[in-house]
């Protein structure tokens, strides 16, 4: 317990260095979210080809980022349907042009952002959900994979990592989605072929502290953080950068291992 809270009290010190700052703006309530889930879910669950197993491992409450693969369009709504807790997407500004788009997106929190801004203002969006002790929905890949033979899964960007270094007691979960691009892909199916099976994998998940400072993870101490906290700032980037690419590498071994394609 004492080298868990020098680990944390260490890792503290450093966060001028990490910290992602939030919007400032408080997340909006979706009290319609609710009555939607209720609704669709059961109707989705005899009508979907879908397996689902591990879903246990998604905490019901608190900060979350559920981390998954992506090959369809299909991909965030099986999320949200399945997580048994509201789920918050980034969505690029495209999809609020179209008013029933847009009223079906805010009505279920999801989150416009301007690609015109660039990255870091959509990491401060996703703070907004972690700053709210809310579940975000994220692909590490950062976008959908269009490879056209396996493996699909592509390498992972480190925005998931800077975002569980920037709140490191929120769970980071894996999950391994299967056959949703059968179901529908884009550019080629207009509609959804619900008959295709989809199945997603959910692992058990980490916090950036507990990862940081397992052998099989970070493998970090507090003393090695207190001897970064020495260096000069752009030596302390380096190192923290080093540490959200292995972060990333194994968040994105995880769900190849449940799966994914």
């Amino acid at each position: 317990m004492e080298r868990a809270e020098g680990l944390a009290t260490a890792w503290q010190s450093l966060e001028q260095h990490w910290r992602i700052p939030t919007t400032g703006i408080k997340m909006p309530k979706t009290p319609s979210y609710g009555i939607l889930r209720w609704i669709i879910s059961p109707l989705m669950r005899p009508l979907a080809n879908t397996k689902i197993s591990g879903v246990h491992h998604i905490p019901r409450k608190g900060a979350v980022i559920l981390a998954a693969n992506h090959l369809s369009h299909v991909d965030p709504i099986m999320v949200i349907a399945s997580s048994r807790r509201p789920v918050r997407y980034l969505a690029k500004d495209g999809h609020f042009r179209n008013a029933a788009l847009r009223t079906l997106m805010r009505a279920t929190g999801q989150i416009e952002t301007k690609r015109d801004k660039g990255g870091e203002q959509a990491l401060s969006n996703a703070a907004d959900v972690l700053e709210a002790d809310a579940a975000l929905g994220i692909f590490p890949e950062g976008t959908r994979s269009k490879r056209t033979e396996a493996p699909f899964l592509l390498p992972g960007k480190t925005g998931a990592a800077r975002l569980a270094a920037s709140y490191p007691h929120a769970v980071v979960v894996p999950i391994a989605l299967q056959g949703t691009r059968d179901v529908m892909e884009p550019q080629r199916h207009k509609w959804p072929r619900l008959y295709r099976r989809i199945t997603m994998n959910v692992g058990k998940g980490v916090t950036w502290l507990e990862w940081l400072g397992h052998e099989h993870g970070g493998a970090v101490t507090s003393e090695d953080l207190e001897k970064i906290a020495t260096l000069e700032d752009h030596e302390i980037r380096a190192q923290l950068a080093q540490l959200y690419r292995k972060f990333t590498d194994q968040l994105m071994k995880s769900m190849h291992e449940l799966g994914a394609p």
